[in-house]
């Protein structure tokens, strides 16, 4: 329609539907083919359509007449979207329809739901709400119309389209304009891969729709340049400290610390820390938000300490993460991180790599993650490419070889599921490292039996259960875990199993501490931080041929929920900042690691 308040449904008037005719791939030689296929439809299992200009004037661009919108078939969050196709009446049938799906009867049936949630990232359009909580920050994609789906695509578009939420009815539309001047019988097109100028990133954004193979591309993804750093640091914000002395206190200093975290405040209790509401008096500033500008702290008060170190975000935000982390492993990476790419930067390099597994028949699982989201929000385990290739276009995105083969935990009630575990570390100090872990661990388990499929079932593929409502969330502190555990798994003693997980901790902070700031984190003597870093176990082999158990770091945590920490071990803050701003680590349940 045209004219948004009079909501005049006049698309008819100015556009037709046609059904184009397959071509003879024996009528054509390679390159006329290529270019069929180019001009190819949004390629479903049946006909294929384009949208031509029928109105015996044409379009004028000029016009403002000539802006439309286009209604939106289906509006969806990915981990609603089979809940949806099963529930919602009609959809399933309109949406088949639309994609040239083959579907009969009345009652959804799970084959169906499953081609159309294959086949749906050809005909998916995302916008992200920039206001609200973590959840209503998710990505929303969508389905246009008959009409708007039907909208190929083209490299020289005649018409641009762009999502318009529109408050006062509470809903979302595409807004469609002609780019030039159209005449009688011109098609409607527009460029599916809009604002990508490298050609050969272009090429792979439009793989859903024009299938090639990139396998010629190395898959090798070398640590990105200093200048990506630098770049990282500008973006932030973040300030660098000068150069400091390290501060000396009195044995007996009392500190004050100022703080808007309520764990701390309802915790800690220790006799040499009180709390203050005036942070300009404060000795500790203990923060849940990110601190910035270092260098006016530095500058003015270098004795005051704080609760994070600058760019720890190296280590706490995912692409950074494995970035720094290949100064371990190589361009593949260390062992005890699952192989990384960045949807943003290292797109080709990715499909290259999982065009070459799936000729070599390897598993093609993977995970995309947000790179600054926790919790599991927005976050997508598929063998699907073109799944893949369209998240990038919702939000900044890392890609992750999902573990096929993960160490599983029995529970009686369930059967074999996955669990991952939870560690806090505290870091003292970047130069020289000093690096330890809380000696309490806490674990979280799925609520169904793993395998390798239904990977939308989040009960079944994920841990983070304490967020969900209404599921079941199952405890078991470590100290019980660690017996069931080696019940299990007799050759396998937790102690061996911990020394490893270990050795992989101090091996991540110490490539993130090897360069300098921005390539590193700061060595800050003011600094201190405690980090939740996140792992599973996985199934290996060793040089020997022997069957190991290889721990995989998922994520690394800036301040994190330290509820349980402190329902169960009412001393943990006590024991964190003494520990950190005390330096009398003895009895604080901590294991020195660097």
């Amino acid at each position: 329609c045209t004219l948004f308040p009079s909501q005049v449904f006049d698309a008819g008037d100015y556009f037709g539907i046609m059904q184009v005719e397959e071509v003879d791939e024996e009528e054509e030689d390679d390159e006329e083919m290529e270019e069929q296929l180019k001009k190819k439809p949004n390629p479903g299992n049946g006909p294929c359509f384009k949208v031509i200009v029928t109105n015996e004037n044409g379009l004028q661009a000029s016009d403002p007449n000539s802006i439309f919108l286009v209604d939106h078939a289906w509006t969806f969050r990915a981990a609603h979207a089979r809940q949806q196709l099963l529930q919602v009446p009609g959809l399933l049938h309109r949406m088949a329809n639309l994609m040239g799906i083959a579907f009969h009867g009345e009652s959804p049936d799970q084959a169906s739901v499953q081609q159309v949630l294959q086949d749906m990232w050809k005909y998916n359009q995302t916008y992200q709400l920039s206001h609200g909580t973590a959840e209503e920050k998710v990505p929303v994609w969508y389905i246009m119309d008959e009409f708007g789906s039907r909208i190929q695509h083209s490299d020289q578009p005649s018409f641009a389209a762009a999502p318009l939420f529109y408050l006062p009815q509470q809903i979302a539309y595409t807004v469609l304009w002609p780019l030039r001047d159209l005449e009688t019988g011109d098609e409607v097109t527009r460029d599916y891969a809009h604002g990508e100028t490298d050609r050969l990133v272009r090429k792979c954004l439009l793989l859903p729709w024009v299938p090639f193979e990139v396998m010629d591309v190395s898959c090798v993804t070398p640590e990105p340049s200093d200048e990506h750093y630098q770049a990282i640091l500008a973006e932030n914000k973040e300030k660098l400290p000068v150069v400091i002395n390290p501060p000396v206190y009195a044995k007996d200093k009392v500190f004050k610390v100022f703080t808007d975290i309520q764990q701390v405040l309802n915790n800690l209790n220790h006799p040499r820390f009180v709390f203050t509401d005036n942070e300009g008096e404060a000795d500790i500033l203990y923060n849940f938000s990110h601190f910035k500008d270092y260098r006016r702290l530095s500058e003015e008060r270098p004795e005051v300490m704080v609760n994070q170190f600058p760019c720890e975000n190296l280590l706490t935000v995912k692409d950074c993460l494995a970035s720094i982390a290949r100064r371990a492993g190589g361009p593949e990476g260390p062992p005890w991180l699952p192989r990384t790419f960045n949807l943003q930067t290292e797109l080709p390099q990715f499909i290259s790599c999982f065009q070459q597994r799936d000729r070599r028949g390897e598993d093609n699982h993977w995970i995309c993650k947000p790179w600054n989201l926790a919790r599991s929000l927005d976050t997508h385990i598929t063998n699907n490419l073109n799944s893949i290739i369209r998240h990038r276009e919702s939000s900044p995105k890392v890609v992750c070889k999902y573990i096929e083969d993960p160490v599983l935990f029995q529970r009686e009630d369930v059967g074999l599921v996955k669990f991952d575990i939870r560690y806090v570390v505290l870091l003292r100090s970047v130069r020289p490292l000093r690096l330890l872990s809380y000696d309490v661990f806490w674990l979280r388990f799925s609520n169904r039996a793993f395998s390798l499929e239904d990977l939308d079932d989040y009960e079944k593929h994920f841990t983070v259960m304490n967020y969900a409502p209404g599921v079941t969330l199952k405890q078991v502190h470590c100290e019980d875990f660690i017996p069931l555990f080696e019940k299990q798994y007799p050759e396998y003693p937790w102690t061996t199993v911990q020394v490893n997980i270990f050795k992989a901790f101090a091996e991540l902070f110490q490539v993130a501490s090897a360069k300098p700031a921005p390539l590193g984190i700061c060595d800050y003597p003011s600094s201190r931080a405690i980090y939740a870093i996140d792992l599973m176990l996985k199934w290996d082999t060793s040089r020997d041929g022997k069957r190991i158990m290889q721990p995989q770091i998922l994520e690394v945590n800036f301040n994190p929920d330290c509820d349980r920490a402190c329902q169960y071990h009412p001393t943990f803050f006590n024991d964190v900042f003494s520990t950190l701003f005390l330096d009398e680590p003895e009895n604080c349940h901590v294991t020195r690691l660097v």
